[in-house]
C-alpha cells in the first residue's frame, strides 16, 4: 500500500461539518487516495460512502456539492433511508442479487463534525487526543458553510501542508492578505501528531476593528487571534477571532501524484440578531475573497517546489518558526517506521 493510501486509511479524516449538510439529499465530493468519498445527508443522518455504484462501478456523484439522490444515473440502483433500492430487482437470479450492497464507510464524531475512518489505527478521540475539546468548543459555533472553493494544487500534497503549517512565508508570500495582520510569533501547541499554533494579531488598527465585530455574532467560545489547527495529516482548521473558519483539505490526488486536491470551505458562526446577518454576511464575502486570494497565492509558490523538494528527512536549516514542519516530518517517519 502506498504511503499516501496508507496515511488516509489509518487515520481518521475530518470531512464536514453537521450544518454543512442540514437537508436531505445534501452531499459533498472528495477526490481521496484509492477514489472518491462522498458525504451524504440520508433522510436525516450522515452517511459517507465509496462514490461507486455497487452494480457496474459507475460514479454516482460528478459535482463537489449541491443536492441531490443517491442515485446511479446509469441504472437506478438508490440509497435511501439506509437501504439498496434496486430496479427490476426480480430481473436478478441466481447472482445473489440479495448480498448486493452500497459501501458506507464507517463514521465517528466530534461534537458536530464528522469524521471518516476506513481502518483507524486507534479510536477517533485516542487520535485526537486533546484537540478534541477545542474541536468541539469549535463545533458547536458553527452555522454553516457560506463559501466553497477547490483547485488542484500543482505539487505533492505534503509540499502544500509545509507551506500551511509553517508562517516564515507570510511576509514574502502574502503581504497584502495574510500578512496585514501582522501575526506575532505566538505558541505552537503539539499533541500528538495534531498540532495547534495560536498567534496574537499585531496590527493594532485591524485588532481593533475585529474586535467590535464580537456584538455581531453568538459565540461561546472565541480565540482573540489568529488560530491554525492542523489534525494529521491532511486538515487545517483556522480562524481569526472565531467569527469564521477556513475548512481546508489538502488530499494526495488519486490520479497524479504531484497534484494536491485542495478544497476550503468557509464555516459561518452564528448571528447575534437577525439584524447583524448582513453585517456578518458582508464580512464573510470579504473573507472568503481574502481566503481565494491566500490560497492563489500559495499555489503559486507550491507549483515551483519539485517533488523530489520533500522528504521525511528532518529540515536541515529550520528556523523556530518551521516548528510545525519539523513535527510534520517526525510525524510521518513514525508512520512509515
Amino acid at each position: 500500500m502506498s504511503f499516501d493510501r496508507q496515511l488516509f486509511e489509518g487515520f481518521w479524516q475530518l470531512l464536514c461539518h453537521r450544518n454543512e449538510l442540514p437537508v436531505q439529499g445534501d452531499f459533498l465530493r472528495f477526490d481521496v487516495p484509492g477514489g472518491e468519498v462522498v458525504v451524504f445527508n440520508d433522510d436525516g443522518e450522515l452517511v459517507a460512502f465509496d462514490n461507486r455504484c455497487p452494480h457496474r462501478g459507475a460514479r454516482i456523484y460528478q459535482g463537489d456539492h449541491g443536492n441531490q439522490a443517491a442515485t446511479c444515473g446509469y441504472h437506478g440502483w438508490t440509497f435511501r433511508k439506509g437501504h439498496l433500492i434496486i430496479p427490476e430487482r426480480e430481473s436478478f437470479v441466481n447472482c445473489g442479487i440479495e448480498t448486493a450492497t452500497w459501501r458506507t464507510l464507517p463514521v465517528d464524531w466530534c461534537g458536530d463534525f464528522l469524521f471518516v475512518g476506513i481502518a483507524p489505527r486507534q479510536p477517533l478521540y485516542e487520535q485526537l487526543g486533546k484537540v478534541a475539546t477545542l474541536l468541539e468548543n469549535i463545533s458547536f459555533n458553527i452555522a454553516g458553510r457560506h463559501d466553497f472553493s477547490r483547485y488542484d494544487f500543482e505539487c505533492y500534497w505534503p509540499l502544500a501542508v509545509e507551506n500551511a503549517l509553517e508562517p516564515y512565508h507570510i511576509s514574502m508570500v502574502h503581504p497584502s492578505t495574510l500578512g496585514t495582520l501582522a501575526l506575532e510569533a505566538g505558541e505552537n501547541v503539539f499533541d500528538g501528531k495534531n498540532s495547534v499554533w495560536y498567534a496574537p494579531v499585531g496590527n493594532a488598527a485591524v485588532r481593533k476593528k475585529l474586535a467590535t465585530l464580537k456584538r455581531f455574532f453568538q459565540l461561546d467560545f472565541q480565540y482573540e487571534g489568529y488560530m491554525s489547527i492542523y489534525l494529521y495529516p491532511f486538515t487545517m482548521l483556522s480562524s481569526t477571532f472565531g467569527y469564521s473558519y477556513s475548512l481546508q483539505h489538502f488530499l494526495p490526488h488519486p490520479a497524479d501524484p504531484d497534484r494536491t486536491s485542495f478544497t476550503s470551505r468557509l464555516l459561518s458562526t452564528p448571528a447575534s440578531s437577525p439584524a447583524a446577518q448582513a453585517v456578518i454576511g458582508t464580512f464573510l464575502d470579504s473573507t472568503a475573497q481574502v481566503n481565494r486570494k491566500v490560497f492563489d497565492e500559495d499555489h503559486a509558490i507550491c507549483r515551483t517546489m519539485p517533488r523530489d523538494s520533500w522528504s521525511t528527512e528532518p529540515l536541515r536549516f529550520p528556523s523556530a518558526s518551521e516548528a510545525k514542519i519539523v513535527h510534520f516530518r517526525a510525524s510521518c517517519r513514525d508512520v512509515l517506521r
